[in-house]
């Protein structure tokens, strides 16, 4: 066995209890919420909640409150709440913080002593990025699905199939965004907080960014700066396609990031 797929094994196992709680989560979380739209389907409530939101928050989210008021829309909620989309993006930016922690803690030496080429680390971070957030994302598309199944009533508008594809695609690429932005980060730092501190309060200061661009004018020159600007899962529950370079955005994003980590991962002194 090679010593790069060593080293990808050995950091899968050191995750494998966050990832596999996360998932479960994840697709506990999915069924939950069918549940809670077959309550609201069963009670006729959606209008009633409907007239409920305030005004401003209408502005805000414009017609989309109106698909989201749905057995589908309550449905795909999970794909871009505010406490799922945060809970993954700071899963991914642990796990692309990898390297500064194995820095921190020695055992980088480690692993350069033997005869890999530096490369290969930031190499085998990627691949436990991609393995991770798939399989929490092939997790919550099961809870999802496991949920309608067992727990929709007979006449409500399920959620298409490209629906969920589409939301989970979307999902994933803000994941690896981030995590391209945290792996070049990593790449720099020396302590495992310190590269975790910087990518999350980037992360925060872009999302407030874009939170704010959208109910005010003059933030919105430089609302492109965000990624969460690329990020529009409302549009797809709405029916709207995703323009298909929001997508290329964020996967561009993550891919100069995983390329500046190759870069500065290959010159810093260790």
């Amino acid at each position: 066995m090679s010593l790069a797929l060593i080293l990808l094994i050995h950091s899968l196992k050191r995750v494998r209890y966050l990832v596999i709680v996360m998932g479960l989560l994840l697709a506990g979380f999915q069924v939950v919420l069918t549940l809670v739209a077959r309550s609201i389907q069963r009670s006729n409530a959606f209008d009633e909640i409907t007239a409920l939101i305030p005004d401003f928050m209408r502005q805000l989210m414009g017609p989309s409150v109106v698909g989201l008021m749905s057995f589908s829309g309550i449905v795909c909620v999970g794909y871009f709440h505010i406490a799922v989309m945060g809970s993954l993006v700071g899963i991914t930016i642990g796990l692309a913080t990898e390297p500064a922690g194995e820095i921190e803690t020695g055992f980088m030496d480690l692993i350069l002593s033997r005869p890999l080429a530096r490369p290969w680390v930031i190499t085998r971070s990627i691949m436990v990025l991609a393995i991770c957030t798939l399989f929490m994302l092939a997790m919550m598309m099961l809870g999802t699905w496991a949920g309608l199944h067992w727990l929709a009533p007979r006449d409500a508008e399920w959620p298409t199939p490209s629906l969920i594809r589409s939301l989970a695609i979307n999902l994933g690429a803000l994941m690896l965004c981030w995590g391209g932005v945290t792996l070049a980060i990593s790449s720099l730092a020396r302590r495992r907080s310190v590269a975790g501190s910087l990518a999350g309060l980037l992360a925060l200061s872009t999302f407030l960014l874009d939170y704010v661009a959208r109910a005010w004018q003059p933030a919105e020159k430089i609302a492109w700066l965000s990624p969460f600007r690329y990020y529009n899962p409302l549009d797809l529950v709405m029916g709207k396609a995703i323009p298909a370079h929001h997508l290329w955005v964020l996967v561009g994003i993550a891919s100069a990031g995983a390329g500046a980590a190759y870069y500065f991962f290959s010159r810093r002194d260790i």
